[in-house]
């Protein structure tokens, strides 16, 4: 790649931009921290003391499984432990989510997006409510289709995997209703999987030390290989995001009244009049019935908590 390594990760920033799909380099596979027998450890002391941070379902899920739900659909009953260490056979896909809430992991996650911190902020400033998710996933085994609130830079450590990813404004591919309604209340239910997708996908396939950038909203699906594979996400917002999702959640608002609003971004001006109602709204959303709002939209957090 055309650019200086820069610790853990290696971007080309020459071309680096933030709602632009890109392949990175990282240097994780040899970690110590992202050995099984240390996430092994990570996710006893999650069951013993966090168990929330524990999402998993059984390979039974497929691409058009609604991930949200797929942990009660497609249950995998098997210890968070057990299904680390036996991942060959285990037949399921586990997430040790936010794991920045554990002192050594955070550390990890720190060490990630310190030294790109730096690079990210010239293009995109702000960056705040950090998190790290670690995926483990058997042999032939599916992440169904979905999009997730922040930038993501997804890293291969064990394993091969191929993961389609489509342009954040794809909106063949996800409306800019289902994006609103995502913003707004955190449902998947209108981002619904079609095969066809797959034509228009940004396909790659990773193997150790490769990993791929997402912004905001970029759907995405993975499959893994033959093998079983490992691989963490580290995520975070900025103020572009923060703008961006706020605009999303009154455009959820005025379209409940009946108001077809123009897509986020397809009108600057209208964009910059609408964005200082729409924190006006979430601020008083905290405090109301739908108390449910990211936190990421009410405070800028350093670091993301489990919600």
């Amino acid at each position: 790649m055309n650019a200086s390594a820069t610790g853990l990760i290696d971007f080309d920033w020459t071309t680096f931009d933030p709602w632009r799909i890109q392949t990175v380099r990282h240097q994780l596979s040899e970690h110590p921290l992202m050995q099984p027998d240390q996430l092994a450890a990570l996710a006893e002391r999650f069951e013993a003391g966090a168990p929330s941070q524990i999402f998993t379902f059984n390979n039974a899920a497929t691409a058009g499984t609604n991930l949200d739900a797929a942990w009660r659909l497609h249950p995998n009953r098997k210890h968070a432990a057990d299904t680390v260490q036996r991942i060959v056979d285990a037949k399921a896909w586990l997430d040790l989510r936010h794991v920045q809430a554990d002192p050594v992991y955070r550390g990890l996650l720190d060490a990630i997006l310190d030294t790109i911190k730096p690079h990210i902020e010239r293009k995109d400033p702000g960056m705040y409510y950090r998190a790290g998710w670690i995926f483990v996933a058997s042999p032939h085994t599916v992440t169904p289709f979905h999009i997730d609130r922040d930038h993501g830079i997804l890293l291969q450590v064990r394993g091969c995997k191929t993961i389609y990813v489509w342009d954040a404004d794809d909106a063949v591919v996800v409306s800019e209703r289902a994006r609103d309604r995502f913003h707004s209340r955190h449902e998947l239910d209108l981002v619904q999987w079609h095969e066809e997708f797959r034509e228009r996908a940004h396909a790659f396939h990773l193997r150790p030390g490769m990993g791929v950038y997402m912004p905001s909203t970029s759907p995405h699906m993975v499959e893994t290989s033959d093998d079983a594979s490992i691989s963490m996400s580290c995520t975070y917002s900025t103020y572009a995001t923060h703008r961006n999702a706020l605009l999303h959640v009154m455009h959820d608002v005025v379209r409940d009244v009946g108001i077809e609003p123009p897509a986020v971004g397809r009108h600057p001006l209208l964009d910059t009049m609408t964005y200082p109602c729409a924190r006006a709204l979430v601020g008083a959303r905290r405090f109301g019935p739908r108390a449910d709002v990211c936190p990421s939209h009410t405070r800028f957090s350093p670091y993301a908590v489990a919600d």
